[in-house]
């Protein structure tokens, strides 16, 4: 199979070491060359400057890692090509070209996979069969929390020139940390209703919000908040769900979950694999990825059982 990557920053480069980890060698690289990091470990690898061009070699799959706001630039060309997607988070900075991507989609035949990595984490995959196997009955309550330092993010370079911090790349703490809203679906199922206050708070030198409190009211009942924030020192990524028969907690910095069954009082913790790290899910995705092209998987989805309680994804 032949892939296109398109965007070769951070994200984009992790995405060509582990398709090379899965053994795929047919790689070429769509480049504008605003990259802040060097070529030395790329330079291998075929690059067209050109979309039209890079497409021409009728890629099975293209990447997308640019940044946000670019990315139904390459998205939606790609489509029209018959081509499968991997997109970042989130698909865009806006919805307006949503229904174009779709149509390009269904013309062209291709699948497309967003990039919300933490449907692979171990632990969190973990609570989802606690969910399933009604461990803590009814879910009612849920609080999900990401705060983490923009700064830190990526110390090589000048954050304030990040996509992150930058509302004309599609930045903002809302897109950049998206990922809770998406794991949160996949646990508790579609959002019913929501609210949220959101603005900049901090010193921080950007000019996208910073903050995020979200309120969010799923189709099943449960209710509850979602924090996020550009500033937190140290880093806190946790999430409790509240049901009638117990509680489940879960921290992306420990990797661990647990559970409190409240009719024996006790509790269960599960730890993620001895030698477990980031990038395991992120492999995790792209080897699902490989396999959806190959037509060998369903893509992911988030689906209730008839029983009204959580189906994990598949």
């Amino acid at each position: 199979m032949k892939f296109l990557i398109a965007g070769l920053g951070s994200i984009g480069r992790r995405h060509l070491r582990n398709l090379q980890a899965l053994g795929e060698k047919d790689i070429v690289l769509y480049r504008t060359h605003s990259s802040t990091l060097p070529d030395e470990d790329i330079a291998a690898f075929p690059v067209e400057t050109d979309l039209q061009a890079a497409l021409a070699q009728k890629p099975n799959a293209v990447i997308i890692a640019n940044p946000t706001a670019l990315h139904l630039d390459v998205a939606i060309p790609a489509a029209e090509a018959g081509c499968n997607l991997l997109i970042e988070k989130p698909v865009s900075d806006s919805p307006e070209r949503i229904g174009e991507l779709k149509a390009a989609l269904k013309r062209g035949g291709g699948k497309v996979l967003v990039g919300f990595q933490f449907r692979f984490h171990p632990t969190l995959r973990k609570v989802a069969e606690w969910l399933r196997a009604d461990e803590i009955g009814k879910p009612l309550t849920f609080h999900a929390e990401w705060g983490e330092y923009l700064p830190g993010f990526h110390p090589w370079e000048d954050y304030r020139k990040s996509y992150a911090a930058r509302a004309d790349l599609g930045g903002g703490v809302v897109r950049t940390l998206s990922h809770p809203i998406d794991y949160l679906r996949m646990l508790l199922g579609e959002v019913a209703a929501l609210w949220a206050f959101t603005g900049k708070t901090s010193d921080l030198e950007i000019d996208v919000e910073d903050t995020a409190e979200i309120g969010l009211k799923f189709a099943l009942g449960t209710v509850g908040t979602l924090h996020l924030d550009y500033y937190r020192r140290p880093t806190q990524h946790k999430l409790e769900i509240v049901g009638s028969k117990g509680l489940i907690e879960w921290s992306n910095v420990t990797n661990a979950a647990r559970l409190y069954r409240a009719e024996v009082e006790a509790w269960e913790t599960c730890l993620a694999p001895e030698k477990f790290e980031r990038n395991d899910m992120f492999l995790g995705e792209m080897s699902h990825f490989v396999q959806v092209v190959r037509g060998e998987q369903e893509l992911v989805q988030a689906i209730y059982d008839s029983a009204n309680r959580y189906a994990v994804a598949r």
